[in-house]
């Protein structure tokens, strides 16, 4: 059967999101009962939402608050990286106070610094690409010179590099442009041999003048996060936050400075 009037895949995502008035919505259901494919794409996205609003609804009324646990310098020269791994450490062995306020962290409703932002983002991005089969990254590892290229550019990085994790378990799926703090960011993929994935954001920020690791959890969702100079980064996943640390360390020292 022709459709009089082709469905675009603006029309599947409003469908998607329950956007469209009654006639339009019978217009893409009969083009979805001939598109199984189609149909399978939109099943996927309608979990995706499902999923993000089953994993926020629990913060809807939670007090904005924020937990500082490790501050540094204003500045963050080559001998003071050394300390600020050790000081991860510090961080996790906390982890206790990191439960009780990571749900407040992620329950922010208007986060005002790149710092507050961070976490929320990082979560968002990993439960929206984490779980995606066919389309988790915009560019595979296949092509790692290409994407750190790409992405370096973007975030004004002249070396930027991709994480190698290979030691630890995990290799690298890819990478896509994405927005944090509504500039450009990055997001690196990695997989172990389970399935289990892990994401790793890269954002910029001029305005910072701080140093810092924090930690943040909610759900079965962790993220450990840090400013260093003008960047931020953020490593998240369902990992045990044993193996989270090794990870953010590992990242910590392959990233530029």
């Amino acid at each position: 059967m022709s459709e009089t009037h082709p469905v675009a895949e603006a029309d599947l995502h409003a469908y998607a999101d329950g956007l469209l008035d009654e006639a339009a919505r019978s217009r893409v259901e009969a083009h979805l009962a001939e598109h199984p494919e189609a149909a399978r794409m939109v099943a996927d996205w309608q979990a995706q939402n499902d999923g993000l609003r089953n994993a926020f609804a629990g913060y809807a009324t939670t007090r904005p608050s924020d937990l500082q646990l490790v501050a540094g310098a204003k500045t963050a020269s080559p001998p003071h990286r050394l300390a600020m791994v050790a000081a991860t450490v510090l961080v996790f062995s906390l982890g206790g106070l990191a439960g009780h306020f990571g749900p407040q962290i992620f329950g922010k409703p208007t986060p005002q610094t790149a710092i507050e932002a961070l976490p929320q983002e990082a979560r968002n991005a990993y439960l929206i690409y984490a779980s995606e089969v066919r389309h988790p990254v915009e560019v595979f590892a296949d092509q790692e010179a290409h994407l750190a290229t790409w992405l370096g550019k973007r975030l004004s990085i002249d070396d930027m590099k991709v994480p190698n994790l290979q030691t630890l378990g995990f290799k690298l799926v890819g990478g896509r442009l994405l927005p944090v703090a509504d500039k450009p960011g990055a997001m690196f993929m990695y997989e172990n041999e389970t399935g289990q994935r892990i994401t790793v954001l890269v954002g910029r920020n001029e305005d910072n003048r701080e140093t810092s690791f924090r930690f943040a959890s909610a759900e079965n969702v962790e993220t450990f996060y840090w400013i260093d100079g003008a960047l931020g980064y953020a490593v998240t996943g369902d990992i045990p936050r044993d193996l989270l640390q090794q990870i953010a360390e590992e990242c910590y020292r392959q990233f530029p400075t």
